[in-house]
């Protein structure tokens, strides 16, 4: 059982690896933060809010891109390359990439278009990263201890998404290079901790197999594992109609006239929720009922996303923001439970390849059609549309995925480990 598993924290690799993420997701929203008020304030320069709304959607796209069109190979490269080694070279480069935007802050030099060349860079960065590090943690620990270590993980996340954004606001108003410094120290602390992370089992590769046939396996196993599927698709369209992170520079500055102390508060109210989820969630795991609690929560997720696009009052918009972080928090514990302890170890890389792509597809692109559609009928109206769409989207999930609903515990049916589940198969075939 969960409960008489060891603690994550107890593994002292364990612990590297999520210092390493609470100092890099530190580092990247507080980047992220600054980067898309930087975006938005040179483009009001020239154009109104609807226009400048569309530039952060467009940051978004551009992050991505190279993701989609890379996770084929980084699925891949996580099963057969050490993947400490894959963390270590690509926080190394995200450390180059803040003290770069740092450089250019201080000179003056930065400009719309090299903040799009850096919003692709990091796209780059974060497709790599993803599905090593998420394929990483189970080596780290039995697979008892995986859903706590998951919700700790994300409370690593999350605590980065306060942090970050809730320092990145008040270094901008003392000096707008100051934040990117801040993270280059982050990500150099970050890669260090990688670097302490000692030998790790490595999943056996099949060599009789070509890298495209194994890059398609991966895909495969997703698209016929109803529940894994069900779950990626899910997260996928309720955070790509209700994303409301990228409109967070537009209501602090024309909506709300919250300024960068209120952009701060708003961009870490979500994940204030998220953590006090997550905290509950690393004393006392979720184990029953499971897949309907997703369910639920991404209906709530809607609801909160419709109450920001409405409200005008700063904290009952923080408000809001907290009821959708707490509520995705289910959402990212319970899909992620799921997908670690259903896929086999040899293919949690590729697997995880494709879960990235679509998380990355339902933000960024989320981003970028919060964008657009706030360019056509204005930033209110685009979000509280997409929080009522997110809510169609689960009752129908509901429907045509049953297994979600079915799924009571994240333990694979009749207690057989997926990768003996598969060999029965084959047999049987």
């Amino acid at each position: 059982m969960i409960s008489s598993a060891p603690h994550p924290f107890t593994i002292a690799n364990y612990r590297y690896l999520w210092f390493s993420r609470l100092a890099s997701m530190f580092a990247l929203y507080a980047m992220m933060l600054i980067l898309g008020w930087q975006a938005y304030n040179l483009a009001r320069e020239d154009m109104g809010i609807g226009a400048s709304a569309g530039i952060l959607g467009l940051l978004g796209l551009l992050q991505f891109v190279p993701l989609f069109i890379l996770t084929p190979l980084v699925g891949w490269v996580a099963d057969h390359m050490d993947r400490r080694w894959i963390a270590r070279i690509v926080l190394a480069a995200q450390a180059l990439i803040a003290l770069a935007l740092g450089l250019m802050t201080a000179s003056g030099g930065i400009t719309l278009w090299s903040i799009y060349v850096i919003a692709v860079l990091l796209g780059i960065c974060r497709a790599f990263l993803g599905p090593a590090i998420s394929s990483l943690a189970p080596n780290l620990v039995p697979k008892a201890s995986i859903p706590r270590a998951i919700a700790l993980s994300t409370i690593a996340w999350q605590v980065g998404v306060i942090a970050g954004p809730g320092m990145a606001g008040p270094l901008y108003k003392v000096d707008a290079a100051l934040p990117y410094f801040v993270c280059t120290g982050l990500y150099a602390l970050a890669t260090l901790a990688i670097f302490l992370i000692g030998p790790v089992p490595r999943p056996e590769t099949d060599k009789t197999k070509g890298p495209l046939q194994q890059v398609s396996e991966g895909m495969a196993y997703v698209w016929t594992n109803k529940l894994v599927l069900g779950a990626i698709t899910l997260d996928l369209l309720v955070m790509f109609l209700a994303g409301a992170t990228a409109m967070i520079p537009v209501f602090a500055r024309d909506i709300l006239h919250a300024g960068e102390i209120g952009l701060s508060l708003l961009a870490a109210s979500p994940a204030v929720g998220a953590v006090i989820v997550a905290v509950i969630f690393s004393f006392v795991p979720l184990s029953k009922n499971v897949g309907n609690s997703m369910l639920v929560a991404m209906a709530v997720f809607g609801l909160g996303t419709i109450g920001f696009g409405l409200s005008t009052n700063l904290y009952l918009s923080m408000a809001c923001l907290g009821i959708c972080g707490a509520a995705d928090m289910f959402g990212v514990y319970v899909r992620g439970s799921l997908i670690q302890l259903h896929t086999p170890d040899a293919k949690r890389g590729r697997v995880g390849a494709v879960s990235q792509m679509t998380i990355s597809a339902s933000n960024e692109l989320g981003d970028a059609l919060s964008g657009g559609l706030a360019v056509l009928v204005g930033p209110i109206a685009a979000i509280v549309a997409g929080g009522a769409g997110a809510i169609v989207v689960t009752g129908l999930w509901s429907r045509l995925f049953p297994q979600l609903g079915a799924a009571k515990t994240f333990d694979p049916p009749d207690d057989i480990e997926p990768a003996e589940k598969e060999q029965t198969n084959r047999s049987a075939g």
